[in-house]
């Protein structure tokens, strides 16, 4: 099996993700949004099974913002809207590139896992 080239520009030289990381990359993938957003998103989409402190949040925003997968928004909703302490996030092409290649890597593990029947055929 070919190793994965784990030169800086290449998207999957930062996998595997943890699943905090991947969680919050798949709420932003349709637009950016507040932290606490995030963290309710994240929840919701994994019927509770994921819940997120403000500690494991905050903390990984801000090692994702300096990996270059996510950036804060200057954009903010209209006035009375929006609360000012509110930082919005959105993903950056390398994100989505990420993003994209966790995925991928996640969707061979479970081919595998069907392949080896572990898990039962979708």
């Amino acid at each position: 099996m070919k190793q994965a080239d784990k030169s800086p520009g290449v998207p999957e030289a930062d996998l595997p993700l943890t699943p905090a990381v991947f969680n919050i990359l798949m709420s932003l993938a349709d637009g950016e949004k507040h932290g606490y957003a995030i963290m309710l998103e994240v929840e919701e989409a994994t019927e509770g099974r994921v819940r997120m402190g403000p500690g494991t949040l905050y903390g990984s925003l801000d090692r994702m913002v300096k990996a270059g997968h996510i950036t804060e928004s200057d954009r903010r909703p209209a006035a009375g809207e929006d609360d000012q302490r509110r930082r919005y996030y959105r993903l950056t092409p390398r994100g989505r590139d990420v993003l994209q290649a966790e995925a991928s890597r996640l969707a061979r593990a479970v081919g595998l896992a069907r392949a080896k029947k572990i898990l039962a055929p979708a």
